[in-house]
């Protein structure tokens, strides 16, 4: 029953996104109130119901309920409390659902936390993050459901990749994740800005937050995932780690590193010039850096 909940709020979170996205889009251009504060509404229920779903596949990783397809694929009776709850994130389906989580509370804070910025320019943002999550969302529930049921019911599961079997791997994920998806904002905010037509001080005080935020919660799982990558397979770090992730993982905390300081260029009284217009690009091209990495993690790439 858990498992057909979960699939339900997955569903009703994507026409969520969708309505999001057209109604926070739409509203702001033609400046209507009530569509915009259905957008603002939407992103926080899809919230709700997104952290919903996946507490529900937590649940069901630490009962070991193996009629789950993806609970028996990796999980085990075994276990410890603790690699059966990172066995939630530990593959590929699950990790999809820890993603378009995590890009609905930013899009619920988003609309929570944004009440001081101009409706409009509120609204489009909001719009945007409710399309990036729908496409997501759209992948996971059509390609990779991770509450499909299994028949017959094994006695135990096949239990976790071992080398995701380690404390450091097990916090990694989520860490890296809050600051991929961090980046979200701010790319939702620079295309929002570019459909008002203005990037001003505003917008920079109000963007420069989140990108530090997320810029620190990839610091975070960086050093956990080089960690884990030296003691346990040998190699890790900057210079000498022959492992392309982790060159482009430190790539994206330069980047988010130069979005960071490129959102205090902008001058107090709100002169931008050229200035406002290459910060949109920035954090542009760091979102669009970040995408591949849904599928190229070592939780997406070393599970099966």
């Amino acid at each position: 029953m858990l498992a057909e909940i979960g699939q339900i709020l997955l569903l009703i979170s994507l026409g969520l996104g969708l309505l999001q996205g057209v109604f926070g889009i739409w509203g702001a251009h033609r400046l209507n109130g009530r569509m915009m504060s259905f957008a603002d509404r939407s992103a926080q229920v899809q919230a709700v119901f997104l952290v919903s779903a996946f507490v529900i596949l937590m649940l069901l990783f630490l009962a070991s309920d193996f009629s789950v397809k993806l609970v028996a694929a990796h999980s085990h009776t075994d276990k410890p409390w603790l690699y059966k709850l990172s066995g939630t994130w530990g593959n590929h389906e699950g990790s999809m659902l820890l993603w378009v989580m995590i890009v609905a509370l930013f899009g619920g804070a988003m609309s929570v936390f944004g009440q001081s910025l101009p409706s409009s320019l509120r609204a489009r943002a909001i719009g945007v993050q409710g399309l990036l999550g729908t496409g997501f969302l759209g992948f996971l529930v059509f390609t990779s459901n991770p509450f499909e049921r299994l028949s017959p019911i094994p006695m135990n599961g096949s239990g976790l990749n071992p080398l995701l079997q380690d404390p450091g791997l097990a916090f990694h994920p989520p860490f890296l994740y809050l600051g991929y998806v961090g980046f979200s904002v701010a790319f939702s905010f620079a295309i929002a800005a570019l459909l008002e037509g203005r990037v001003d001080a505003l917008w920079a005080r109000f963007v420069r937050p989140w990108v530090l935020a997320a810029w620190s919660f990839l610091t975070i799982g960086i050093a956990l995932g080089s960690l884990w990558a030296y003691y346990e397979l040998g190699w890790g770090g900057w210079c000498s780690c022959p492992d392309p992730r982790t060159h482009r993982n430190d790539c994206r905390c330069a980047t988010g590193n130069t979005g960071l300081c490129r959102s205090g260029v902008i001058s107090p009284d709100g002169r931008t010039g050229m200035a406002g217009s290459s910060d949109c690009l920035v954090h542009y091209r760091l979102w669009l850096f970040c995408n591949p990495d849904t599928f190229g993690t070592p939780v997406a790439q070393i599970s099966p």
